[in-house]
């Protein structure tokens, strides 16, 4: 079969999505490939489509069990022959699955890169009939990257073992830096480099502040008809805003890495099913997982770096159809953390040492701001008179504070301190 008959009779397709025929036919002829394509871009097919045109088996390194046993389910559907070798494993379970490859049974071969360092899968390696390896997420390879994974950097010494397979490394994101390390820590010189468009005409992204980040997220979760996923920093917010979810009348569950195998896996199941409308999760949640028709991602924080929000967000609208990314913020709650230490009674001791004579200077006169702790605090008002002291931006506060930046530093303290603790300014 042609790779378009290939793509017409597994996956019911009738026309490849952009670069992914010329990364198959790279493949198909034996070469090293990268490519870098956008979430939602078909990366699994660039080396499945191949591997079922190719005799032998298909080595998948990939970094989490969620994204092997989605993989595997999917193959598996297709009545394609496809395994995972997970740590939840009986040594009889991986030793079986291993003599499945050998054997000729399996197309497809799912482990982690932590799996390839293992007596038991070396002592099989020079039997296995691997005639191609993928490493999914392959920005892990990189110390340059977002998501370095040490295990990573030992997947190049597996290709001894199947020195006339060649590689194809994929991810959704990687800076140049990134590209570069890929290609070196992989042993990939030679290779093809393909990168797509990050383009996502039919994925609406917004940023939003608001200082009641979880009601206004019921909101928005009421109005966006369809499956959703809300991403949270910390597991207990994840239970926390699904039960408020529940509360409201919208079909919601939280996953997170503290919950047994069984419980992740069958509510992925059922999220995947359309049981479960709203997943509340951590970045646990999420990767390579395929279900095409989400409409909505929220994100709850703030997320580490700009490439995990690209990936988390480009998880709804995967279909093509009209989806929204939403990031709900409060600035000030980013520094609370840093200076909840400060107690509040040394605050009145610490202003008078810096600004001895603040008070007489500001006395009576309006526009400068007073510490009142029986009032509520107003964050936002707070956190952007802190940014113009620090950056020198108000000519007023320059006169009462001086031209010190020292002083200028403390000061941004003192405010973002009082915010804190919930002791209110005024200007």
């Amino acid at each position: 079969m042609t790779p378009q008959q290939t793509l017409k009779t597994y996956w019911g397709h009738d026309a490849f999505r952009p670069l992914q025929e010329n990364i198959i036919d790279e493949v198909l002829d034996g070469n090293d490939v990268l490519a870098i394509l956008p979430t939602g871009g078909g990366k699994s097919i660039c080396f499945q489509l191949p591997t079922m045109m190719k005799e032998g088996c298909c080595l998948v390194v990939t970094p989490l069990i969620a994204l092997m046993e989605d993989q595997v389910q999917q193959l598996q559907n297709k009545g394609i022959a496809a395994a995972a070798i997970t740590a939840g494993m009986s040594n009889h379970e991986t030793e079986s699955t291993l003599r499945d490859c050998i054997d000729g049974t399996l197309k497809f071969l799912y482990v982690s890169p932590e799996r390839l360092e293992t007596r038991m899968f070396l002592n099989a390696a020079s039997a296995m009939p691997i005639t191609l390896i993928a490493v999914d997420e392959a920005h892990c390879v990189s110390q340059w990257g977002y998501d370095f994974r040490p295990a990573y950097l030992n997947i190049a010494k597996v290709r001894m073992h199947f020195k006339h397979a060649p590689m194809i490394a994929l991810t959704a994101s990687a800076t140049a830096l990134v590209k570069d390390d890929i290609i070196d820590k992989l042993k990939m010189k030679g290779g093809k480099t393909f990168m797509s468009s990050f383009s996502r005409p039919n994925l609406a992204y917004a940023a939003e502040e608001s200082t009641d980040k979880t009601h206004r997220l019921i909101a928005v979760l009421k109005k966006v008809k369809g499956t959703a996923i809300v991403y949270c920093k910390s597991r207990k917010k994840t239970t926390e805003i699904s039960d408020l979810a529940n509360k409201h009348g919208i079909n919601s569950s939280y996953y997170h890495a503290g919950l047994d195998r069984d419980t992740r896996k069958q509510r992925q199941q059922d999220w995947v099913n359309g049981i479960t409308k709203v997943m509340v999760c951590t970045n646990a949640f999420g990767m390579g997982i395929d279900k095409g028709d989400v409409r909505l991602v929220i994100h709850a924080d703030m997320p580490d770096c700009l490439e995990n929000y690209y990936q988390e967000a480009g998880r709804a609208g995967r279909d093509g159809q009209k989806s929204y990314a939403l990031l709900l913020y409060n600035e000030l709650a980013n520094y609370t953390k840093a200076y909840a230490p400060y107690r509040p009674r040394d605050l009145a001791s610490r202003f008078d040492r810096v600004f001895p004579n603040l008070a007489q200077a500001v006395a009576g006169k309006p526009g400068f701001w007073r510490i009142s702790p029986n009032e509520p605090v107003n964050m936002l008002t707070g956190l952007k008179v802190g940014m113009a002291v620090n950056r020198n931006r108000d000519h007023r506060w320059e006169a009462a504070l001086g031209k010190n930046s020292a002083q200028r530093k403390v000061a941004l303290d003192l405010i973002l301190c009082e915010s804190a603790h919930g002791l209110a300014l005024h200007l």
